[in-house]
């Protein structure tokens, strides 16, 4: 099926004919660093999808795992309106087959029926495993011509990565709004236009003298400005090879995971490092690998000697830490959007709004 044949099928399936968020003025100029590593690259024109309003009705979609438990999409669905947003199911959201939610034709028919619903300005997409199996059945013309706020983490990755590659569309790797964290963030983002300064939390327990947790460090110092690309480590190098990678040339490198061993996060960056991915980076962020021991037995490497090895030859600016991974509280970014990240600050600053108001 050709790609005018695939948009008419799908219109007609469709039935169509913060917390302490400091954001930079709109329109003021930036007055370049030169402690700074990089700066903007010329790349296919990036689209910046329009930004939430309340009010707004916005799509929940399940490309990946099938949903056995509502109560969790209940939270879901309340997590939305506490940002003021309609949430709506997509058709297939409870399907099974197999661990999948529906077939892979139907997962990708639901992301695309709320690409082509005008009275849909947003799509946030559950993770599980998937999303890479509906890449070749999406219409990314279509994307690219209805360009919307598209959100999630996890699997979706493969989801996120592919559709900014194929239509340079700005994509959100964030979480449902669950906490009040995750909710400000979002808020500031994807609806007010800010361009934050990302950085940790600063708290210190009552019971505490010093902070205890959500603590980075620096891999190497430094400064770097340029395309903020990445996501989970297991799904991005999963996709490797195929057209759905995106470029990384003069990029900055997120990654993040949960439940690996540190064997196997050594087994991604080397796969990164042998694709040449980490050669072409101007800077590496790492954010939380929740649950990942070292192996047993004193020969196992830590996950900083791992990131170490692959990242200091390298000779760009890195740290880890940062609010990004499978936890309760965590940014929401812009994937495609141009960032400066400050190793020895351990900051992310998103250089201007990821989303468009016109």
């Amino acid at each position: 099926m050709g790609q005018e044949d695939r948009r008419a099928f799908l219109a007609a399936a469709a039935g169509f004919p913060l917390l302490a968020l400091r954001g930079e003025p709109s329109g003021q100029p930036h007055v370049p660093d030169p402690n700074v590593r990089g700066g903007p690259k010329a790349a296919k024109r990036l689209i910046r999808p329009a930004g939430l309003k309340p009010g707004d009705r916005v799509g929940l979609v399940n490309p990946a795992t099938a949903a056995f438990d509502t109560i969790s999409i209940d939270i879901a669905q309340d997590a939305l309106r506490s940002l003021g947003l309609v949430p709506v199911l997509s058709e297939h959201y409870f399907d099974r087959r197999g661990y999948f939610a529906g077939t892979d034709e139907h997962r990708a028919a639901d992301i695309m029926r709320f690409v082509l619903d005008p009275e849909i300005k947003g799509i946030w997409a559950r993770g599980g495993w998937g999303s890479a199996r509906v890449l070749p059945h999406l219409d990314y013309e279509a994307i690219a011509a209805n360009p919307k706020v598209i959100v999630g983490y996890s699997d979706s990755t493969a989801l996120l990565s592919g559709i900014h590659h194929r239509t340079g569309l700005v994509v959100f790797h964030g979480p449902f709004p669950k906490s009040v964290f995750t909710a400000d963030h979002q808020r500031a983002l994807l609806m007010e236009g800010a361009a934050p300064l990302l950085s940790n939390p600063t708290k210190i327990k009552s019971d505490e003298t010093v902070q205890t947790e959500d603590r980075t460090r620096t891999l190497r110092g430094g400064k770097a400005r340029g395309r903020l690309l990445g996501g989970n480590a297991t799904v991005l190098t999963a996709i490797v090879g195929t057209p759905y990678l995106p470029d990384f040339d003069g990029a900055i490198l997120f990654l993040e995971d949960v439940d690996e061993a540190v064997y196997r996060i050594d087994r991604m960056m080397t796969q990164l490092a042998l694709s040449g991915v980490l050669s072409k980076l101007r800077g590496f962020i790492f954010g939380r690998c929740t649950d990942c021991p070292p192996g047993n037995g004193h020969g196992s490497l830590t996950l900083e000697e791992v990131l170490m090895d692959h990242v200091g030859p390298l000779g760009i600016p890195a740290f880890r830490g940062t609010m990004l991974g499978h936890i309760d509280d965590q940014f929401t970014v812009p994937i495609g959007a141009e960032i400066e990240m400050d190793a020895d600050a351990a900051t992310i600053r998103i250089m201007e709004p990821a989303v468009s108001w016109a």
